[in-house]
């Protein structure tokens, strides 16, 4: 493993997904201008951050994941605290608050970008690891900017111009969770993004899928959605893919515009609880 010294920290480079790890920054702290702009850098040039060893309450991850931009603040299908909304619970808790292998949530274990069934979709969002399984659970991460460049020119050529619908109700399908309400369909409506986006900072492209969507616009529908399944077999292919081993205390912020993630279920559900904070940026309009 690469190491970088700096007078902030110090970076652990990650293989396949392009993250690094940040040590020697306190986030629960506030942070300081230069280790603002330390950090802001360095996710202009590395999707994945790892700050490892933090001890976070709810309202001190909201207070550092504002350093970035507007917080989401809801989130459909969520448990949402009543203590801090903004912040809320992924877990394999059921209603009683014990340890489950059989809940209703299934759309975490599937790759997927958050939010895409937004009109603006999430720009970053954050884990912090609260309370983890002995071993296993580990997050995955999947660089769609890698994946897209390594495509071939004539592949790149076809999907230029497409764009996919993404779906609420076709994710919950998808992903054999309980089905969306009535209120939840009209609450969030399919919108239309790009399968190929540019970022908006680097301007590289990436590719933009994902369980969250459902057929290519203007395609035979199953068509379309085997072209989307190709795309995805692809992006999440082991050279791209990162997986995260959580620690307790690890903060890991990620961005959604050119990453898709999911958690593995390869632990005992039913006797390890796995609880997570998460707080999600808004980003912008793909293009």
């Amino acid at each position: 493993m690469q190491v970088m010294a700096d007078a902030t920290g110090s970076l652990h480079h990650l293989a396949a997904a392009g993250g690094v790890e940040i040590a020697g920054i306190d986030v629960s702290k506030t942070l300081t201008s230069s280790e603002k702009s330390y950090i802001l850098t360095l996710f202009a040039d590395h999707p994945i951050l790892v700050f490892r060893d933090q001890s976070l309450t709810k309202e001190q991850q909201y207070k550092f994941t504002r350093n970035f931009g507007p917080i989401e603040e809801l989130h459909v299908g969520r448990h949402i605290s009543d203590d801090f909304a903004a912040v809320h619970t992924v877990s394999n808790l059921d209603k009683d608050g014990n340890p489950s292998d059989r809940l209703s949530e299934h759309g975490n274990y599937f790759w997927h970008t958050d939010k895409s069934y937004h009109d603006v979709p999430s720009l970053l969002t954050m884990l912090h690891a609260v309370t983890l399984p002995p071993s296993g659970g580990p997050t995955q991460f999947a660089n769609t900017e890698r994946a897209y460049a390594a495509l071939p020119a004539a592949t790149k050529q076809r999907i230029g111009a497409l764009r996919a619908v993404h779906s609420w109700e076709a994710s919950r399908i998808k992903s054999g969770s309980s089905p969306a309400t009535e209120e939840q369909k009209r609450e969030r409506p399919p919108v239309h993004h790009p399968i190929v986006r540019t970022h908006p900072v680097r301007g590289t492209k990436a590719l933009y899928l994902g369980n969250h969507s459902s057929h290519v616009l203007g395609m035979e529908l199953e068509a379309g959605r085997k072209l989307l399944a190709d795309l995805e077999a692809h992006a999440t292919s082991q050279p791209f893919v990162y997986s995260h081993h959580w620690r307790q205390g690890d903060l890991v912020m990620w961005d959604n515009r050119c990453l898709l993630h999911r958690a593995l279920d390869n632990y005992d559900m039913g006797r390890h609880a796995r609880v997570l904070h998460r707080t999600v940026v808004r980003g912008s309009v793909p293009v």
